[in-house]
């Protein structure tokens, strides 16, 4: 059961969530006369494997569960969280809309009928192969690592957790280009996103504080509350 001062400091996150999904709808839906092709010859070599549609589904958890986990045990390393995801979506954003991408290496018939390849079609039904690069999928993977392994909470410390974390991670990362969801090219642009926003947030210490949305929404709060007593006391 969250907080009510947690409930609070999530409301960024949920905020820009719906901001983000409406923004890349919308770049998804403009005509383009033309698209940037992201592909390397190495990824023809990278093999198709079905079953690793699991771990790439499974991101919908992993970012979650990690961004409700920082936001419980370690309020630093969430705030750093925020800022790493928000910035690194945003840049994805204004590149998807400034330098539309796409690639073709998704086969265009499934090797095999099973329930992952059932699963795969029905993700490539909603997910074009279109505005790829970086990869939000690694890139917001590396995120929520990066931040379990500097948080000094002791529920995030234990090693077993981490490694537990780190393989999941891995697993996810790898899936994009099992899956043929994403090139190379995309994993290495989210690392090399990934790291800069480290070194800015890490290092420069740009980090979106939340203290002050949260004691703004409480002083609205107390005034409505001020004003109802008001109101019942007239």
């Amino acid at each position: 059961m969250m907080t009510g001062n947690e409930k609070t400091a999530l409301r960024p996150m949920a905020l820009y969530t719906a901001v983000y999904l409406l923004w890349f709808r919308l770049v998804e839906a403009l005509p383009r006369s033309s698209y940037q092709v992201i592909e390397l010859a190495l990824d023809r070599k990278i093999p198709f494997v079905e079953e690793f549609v699991l771990p790439y589904v499974s991101w919908f958890a992993f970012v979650p569960l990690g961004v409700l986990l920082l936001l419980k045990y370690d309020r630093e390393m969430y705030d750093r969280a925020v800022t790493f995801l928000m910035t690194g979506m945003t840049v994805f954003l204004l590149v998807s809309t400034l330098f539309p991408n796409m690639q073709f290496l998704r086969p265009f018939i499934l090797p095999r009928e099973n329930v992952f390849t059932k699963l795969i079609g029905l993700l490539w039904m909603v997910d074009t192969p279109t505005n790829v690069s970086p990869s939000i999928h690694v890139f917001n993977t590396l995120a929520i690592l990066v931040m379990i392994w500097k948080s000094r909470a002791k529920e995030l410390k234990g090693l077993r957790l981490r490694l537990m974390w780190t393989v999941w991670g891995a697993l996810i990362i790898l899936s994009t280009m099992f899956i043929k969801q994403h090139s190379l090219l995309d994993v290495l642009a989210a690392f090399l996103m990934a790291g800069i926003l480290y070194v800015f947030v890490f290092r420069y210490g740009m980090v979106f504080r939340f203290d002050g949305w949260n004691s703004a929404v409480e002083r609205r709060a107390a005034a409505r509350r001020r004003r109802r007593w008001r109101t019942d006391h007239i």
